[in-house]
């Protein structure tokens, strides 16, 4: 990595004085040329065995060099999409949107062990509820439709909401009954 980062920088200190020579040359002659030749990009291509069967590479690649080799896939995508080669689009393509990373395909019985583990879960919550349920104590003696039926006698009897609730002598149902009866439970 070091030498192919000498050979870019050798490569563009060369392509810097080129440039600037072409500058001189042609701003005298056209003030406008030299409008031009400052947007010009230069960079070298990346060669054919480094993006060769990049897609069966990527994911062994170290991330440094995967770094790297995305870094110089842009330098070169700065320059005008005609002077890429067909291997360079490709690579930039399959780097941008292939299947890799978070687009990676699902590997094979994975929704499987998603269900067998959400039933291993469920099952679970299942076994701790019914186990606190075995173990908890006996409903209070309140929770009886007996009790429930007295507790609505004394609220008629103290006149408990006269206007619209309990104590109305035209309500009708049941106000503070909701449990079953006693030998039921």
């Amino acid at each position: 990595m070091l030498r192919s980062s000498i050979t870019r920088a050798a490569g563009l200190a060369s392509s810097r004085s080129a440039i600037t020579a072409t500058r001189v040359s042609s701003a005298a002659l056209n003030p406008l040329s030299s409008i031009s030749a400052q947007q010009t990009r230069q960079a070298h291509a990346i060669s054919n065995p480094t993006l060769a069967d990049i897609e069966k590479r990527w994911e062994a690649m170290p991330p440094q060099e995967q770094a790297d080799l995305w870094m110089a896939l842009r330098d070169r995508m700065k320059v005008d999409w005609h002077e890429l080669t067909i291997q360079e689009k490709k690579a930039a393509y399959w780097i941008a949107f292939g299947p890799h990373g978070p687009r990676a395909q699902t590997p094979p019985g994975e929704n499987a062990k998603v269900f067998a583990y959400t039933l291993i879960g469920c099952g679970a919550a299942a076994v701790l509820f019914l186990t606190t349920r075995y173990f908890a104590r006996p409903p209070p003696k309140t929770m009886n439709k007996e009790y429930q039926e007295q507790s609505d006698e004394y609220l008629k009897e103290a006149n408990v909401e006269p206007i619209t609730g309990i104590s109305n002598p035209e309500f009708k149902g049941r106000f503070s009954v909701q449990s079953k009866p006693k030998d039921r439970q």
